[in-house]
């Protein structure tokens, strides 16, 4: 008889139904897909995401933190959760699968278990995290940090552009922001393993005409805030050499930057999001700009060393311009190796089902990232068309969501039947 696994069979036409379903919750003002945390088009999204796990059989409700969370019951109460999921919050002007691939294809998984009759020792919680997504608080993955103890009462002091600080936006949506700092049921409670489903946001497997990717780490995240300050004057008076212009010394630090990315030695990439003059006539000369930037890499030795190299050329560069400059760095998140025998229960499944893989790094940061803390943890791919994500044209076609979900499913059955080395 052959084993379980293939006799999983996760419905494409459904998926996209879910997909298709949950998309049309947008902001019409936006382009793409922009759905992003604690908007309106977010909070109906919610209700929705809840009434579909319900529909799926889950027990479901929402933690301090604004997680949603969908049980199935095992036949051991009491032992360790498995767990998996992602988010359905998108950047502005985002696509439909990323982190949604993650929920939707849980919940797949989690209806091919009950149509195959399959009842697991442990409960299998289904999260839908909060805010993932990186956001004008500069804080990403709001609902996985809190369950980490990784928020704190300091981030609710965090403002966007508006002024609003971020305990305020928790408040405005229903969230207790105190509740949210305090949230310790994945603490208290030990969970037995995460795994999560996502799209590359790469080329890699579509290059190599691979169905899944087992990943092997995180790549951690510095974010820099600089602020250069020079000398405002007119456009049209101030000679060319006789100037402290703060607009060309962020130039040379947006190149600055992406020579640092070229320049890793392995998995590296440096990005410049954002470059504001204070001034926005058109004839007058910068005298204060600021710009936003990230260096990620799981290179470990190579990103512990970009806050020096950079701040030492961007310093340099600016003072030959006549220009001040102040660097903020922030961790955003540390890089995080996926668990060896969660990475070796997910290729072993995929094997099992006759589907070839690959071991690869993700360059973007996930809510597996805080989960891991909590618990051994994994994450599987699926290819990307052209390696597109963050962008309205991002797509994975449905038949690579359906294999996906099979693999995640049955490594979860593997899973739960795994007792871990300590």
């Amino acid at each position: 008889m052959k084993p379980i696994g293939h006799k999983l069979d996760p419905s494409a036409e459904r998926l996209e139904w879910d997909l298709t379903e949950l998309s049309s919750f947008r902001d019409p003002d936006r382009s793409g897909w922009t759905r992003e945390v604690f908007s309106d088009p977010y909070r109906q999204s919610r209700q929705w995401m809840a009434d579909r796990m319900r529909a799926a059989g889950l027990e479901v409700h929402v933690d301090p933190a604004g997680n949603i969370i969908g049980r199935r019951a095992g036949k051991q109460p009491g032992a360790p959760a498995v767990v998996t999921g992602s988010h359905t919050d998108t950047v502005d002007g985002g696509g439909r699968f990323d982190g949604v691939v993650g929920v939707l294809g849980a919940l797949e998984a989690v209806r091919q278990l009950t149509e195959l009759d399959v009842q697991l020792n442990r409960d299998l919680l289904v999260v839908d995290f909060l805010g993932e997504e990186s956001n004008d608080f500069g804080l990403s993955c709001l609902g996985s940090r809190a369950l980490a103890g990784e928020l704190t009462a300091a981030d609710l002091q965090r403002t966007d552009r508006t002024g609003t600080t971020l305990g305020e936006s928790f408040s405005g949506f229903g969230i207790d922001p105190s509740a949210a700092v305090g949230v310790d049921w994945a603490r208290r409670t030990p969970l037995h393993s995460y795994l999560e489903l996502h799209i590359e946001q790469g080329p890699t497997l579509e290059q190599r005409q691979l169905p899944l990717g087992i990943v092997t780490g995180i790549a951690g995240i510095e974010r820099l805030l600089a602020t250069f300050i020079g000398s405002a004057d007119h456009a049209g008076t101030r000679p060319m050499g006789d100037r402290q212009d703060a607009m060309v010394a962020a130039a040379e630090a947006v190149l600055a930057i992406r020579r640092e990315g070229c320049g890793a030695p392995n998995h590296g990439v440096a990005t410049t999001t954002r470059v504001e003059a204070a001034s926005h006539s058109p004839n007058v000369v910068p005298g204060l700009v600021r710009m936003m930037s990230e260096v990620r890499s799981v290179d470990a030795k190579w990103l512990s060393g970009t806050r020096r190299r950079l701040g030492q050329e961007i310093q340099a560069t600016a003072s030959s311009y006549g220009v001040d400059v102040d660097l903020a760095w922030s961790t955003d998140n540390e890089l995080v190796q996926a668990n060896e025998e969660v990475q070796e229960i997910a290729a072993s499944s995929a094997a099992s089902l006759d589907l070839p893989w690959t071991a690869i790094p993700s360059g973007a940061t996930h809510d597996a990232v805080h989960m891991a803390s909590l618990a051994p943890m994994g994450m599987i791919f699926i290819p990307s068309h052209n390696g597109k994500s963050h962008c309205p044209e991002e797509w994975t076609d449905y038949a690579d969501i359906a294999v996906g979900v099979r693999a995640l499913a049955a490594s979860l059955i593997n899973l739960d039947q795994h007792a871990f080395q300590t």
